[in-house]
This record gives structure tokens, C-alpha cells and sequence, in this order.
């Protein structure tokens, strides 16, 4: 599965190990995760992350 960067932040988000905090299982793919779900370090949304390299 792809992984995701925050691009403010460079927070990753993979998904075998989820947001476990943020109440994301692991193995959610990021393209499945809610659409208000906000990135765990810097607060912003998920239209601010791009697939990582």
C-alpha cells in the first residue's frame, strides 16, 4: 500500500501501521480513511498529504 507526506510537516502516514491514536487501524489504506482525519504532529487535512516516494 502507498505510504502518504504530510508536505507541512514530512509526518508519513503508512498504512500497515495506521494511526492507532487517531483511531486508524493498521492496514487502512490512506485513500480509506475518513475525510476529517487530520495529521497526527501538525493538525492539517488530508488534502495536504501527497504519496511519498
Amino acid at each position: 500500500m502507498q505510504k502518504y507526506r504530510c508536505m507541512p510537516c514530512g509526518y508519513i502516514y503508512d498504512p500497515e501501521v495506521g494511526d492507532p491514536d487517531g483511531g486508524i487501524a493498521p492496514g487502512t489504506a490512506f485513500e480509506d480513511i475518513s475525510d476529517d482525519w487530520v495529521c497526527p504532529i501538525c493538525g492539517v487535512g488530508k488534502d495536504m498529504f501527497e504519496p511519498a516516494e
